[in-house]
């Protein structure tokens, strides 16, 4: 094999001897490719392995032309899973004396904790003394469950921590509804959210599409959803940053009326230009004035505006000390959970079409800001989001990402978050 072909080969997603039909290889493999062009490719290596490690992935359509649709979510799941086994990483939080020990990537950065309660709805029940049952799961995503009540994301992921159960109670002797309530008491650095839009219709023995419009933020309070211990760990940090943020948003009104008067210094003397004598004449009688009535003013210190620039910098650097100084030590030494309950929308996926078994699914990702050469800190986003089409990406306004909340052309179907912290 020349090394024109081996070029080929690394262009459709193939990197040749070094291949690995490892899932967590090729996944590595296709994010390092897809770094190094700006062209379109099929992702052979990955979809392999993908179909290797989970044949579900590789039936075909029915028609007999190509693979059938399979479900994003489904998707995101099992290759979540296989990564929670694969991809192991030293635990750095592991306290003094104790040996670092190997940790999966995905339970210290996306797993989050739920503390759940599950009682009898029937009074009987628990009148015949039958005691609510409590128990701790993990979680690597938060189901959004859409009814015909939910129009927002808060609606459906708090009716996601509600879920009815029937099972056999035995003070009753027989089946009954059981409610399981659930809170979260870890919340993950990154999070996935489902938006439950594919629901089996008994009626029809068929999974049908939920087209409703259901709206999300750009950032998403999760506190409420929290178990109280949490909350208490989290209210004031969470706090803290909205108040620095406001500061932060007063400073920038204050420079922006500085530069309006600015604007209008410069626009007066250029009248001044224009009407000489009728201004000299002004101040002439205005100092006239002033003299005859020989006031004597106080002598007034003038804060410059580069002083008030610093005041308030060190004001807002002095706030976010206090910020990390709020956060609880425990929750501080958890590298992979979120401290302030806040998350920034990064990604979302969406679904086009009417039917559960066909469409077509493209994402979006919010841009990351270039690398500043000197600091290695990330600038500012400028607001623009990617949008892969298939082999096509674009660059697309933010305003375009809240027509994606359903009822039209693209439902949205899941979310990616990451913590958001000043």
């Amino acid at each position: 094999m020349g090394p024109s072909s081996a070029s080929q080969l690394s262009q459709f997603g193939l990197s040749g001897l070094g291949a690995s039909m490892d899932l967590t290889g090729s996944l590595r493999d296709l994010f390092k490719q897809m770094s190094e062009t700006q062209q379109g490719f099929p992702p052979l290596m990955f979809l392999n392995a993908l179909r290797t490690a989970f044949p579900q992935f590789a039936q075909k359509a029915k028609d007999g032309h190509g693979y059938a649709q399979q479900d994003a979510e489904e998707a995101w799941s099992q290759i979540v899973s296989q990564l929670r086994q694969k991809l192991k990483i030293k635990d750095t939080g592991a306290s003094d004396g104790e040996t670092a020990k190997d940790l999966s990537f995905i339970d210290k950065y996306m797993a989050g904790k739920f503390e759940s309660v599950m009682e009898c709805d029937e009074p009987a029940a628990r009148e015949g003394g039958e005691v609510a049952v409590e128990s701790e799961d993990i979680f690597f995503k938060l189901n959004c469950h859409i009814t015909v009540e939910t129009n927002h994301l808060r609606d459906g992921l708090a009716a996601g921590l509600k879920e009815q159960i029937e099972k056999r109670s035995e003070v009753l002797g027989r089946d009954a509804l059981y409610t399981k309530t659930s809170r979260i008491a870890r919340l993950p650095k990154y999070l996935t959210v489902h938006f439950v839009r594919f629901d089996w219709r008994r009626t029809t023995n068929k999974k049908a599409k939920i087209m409703r419009k259901v709206t999300f933020p750009e950032e998403l309070d999760a506190v409420e959803f929290c178990t109280d211990d949490l909350k208490k760990l989290l209210i004031p940090v969470r706090d803290k940053i909205r108040d620095i943020r406001k500061e932060e948003e007063d400073v920038e009104r204050a420079r922006k009326r500085q530069r309006r008067m600015k604007a209008g210094e410069e626009n007066d003397v250029s009248s001044d230009s224009k009407e000489p004598l009728q201004k000299k004449s002004e101040a002439k009688k205005a100092a006239e004035k002033a003299k005859e009535e020989d006031t004597e003013m106080p002598d007034v210190e003038y804060k410059t505006e580069a002083q008030i620039e610093e005041e308030r910098a060190a004001s807002i650097l002095n706030a976010k000390k206090e910020l990390h100084a709020l956060v609880d030590q425990k929750l501080a030494a958890d590298e992979g959970a979120n401290q302030t309950g806040l998350y920034e929308l990064r990604g979302v996926i969406t679904h086009q079409g009417a039917s559960a078994d066909s469409g077509h699914y493209t994402s979006f990702v919010k841009k990351q800001g270039a690398k500043d050469p000197v600091t290695g800190k990330r600038k500012e986003e400028d607001g623009k989001w990617w949008w892969f089409n298939d082999d096509k990406v674009s660059e697309v306004d933010s305003e375009r990402i809240q027509t994606l909340s359903g009822g039209g052309k693209y439902a949205i179907t899941g979310l990616r978050l990451s913590t958001n912290c000043p």
